[in-house]
């Protein structure tokens, strides 16, 4: 059998923005096409893995740091989706795809303690 679902991944979640919905937040948008690498490497940080891991991804055509992190999201949060969809999307729309995890964790981000209240 071959697997092409995350295991234990709740159907019932999504993405809270789709791949496509990065112009929604232009300066956001703005920042993730120029600054790509950067910005993906403290997303990277921030989501408890190395701040240069996704710098491997310059290496080849298929991204499987960008892959592997998409698929980390996904099962962080029990969101619904394929591996792939996830390797399309981590192949072709690399910075629509670091963006959307960026959207993704930011929106469902609790704060921990009283600056992150503050700073809301």
């Amino acid at each position: 059998m071959i697997v092409v679902r995350q295991p234990g991944v709740d159907d019932a979640a999504e993405w809270a923005t789709g791949v496509c919905d990065c112009c929604q937040d232009m300066r956001e948008c703005c920042r993730w096409f120029w600054c790509c690498p950067c910005s993906a490497c403290r997303l990277s940080q921030q989501l408890g893995q190395c701040l240069c891991l996704p710098l491997l991804d310059v290496c080849g055509c298929i991204r499987p740091i960008t892959f592997s992190m998409r698929v980390h999201v996904r099962q962080r949060y029990g969101i619904r989706g394929t591996m792939c969809r996830d390797c399309l999307c981590s192949t072709f729309c690399v910075p629509c795809v670091w963006c959307q995890m960026s959207r993704e964790v930011t929106d469902r981000k609790l704060p921990t303690g009283l600056g992150d209240l503050i700073s809301r």
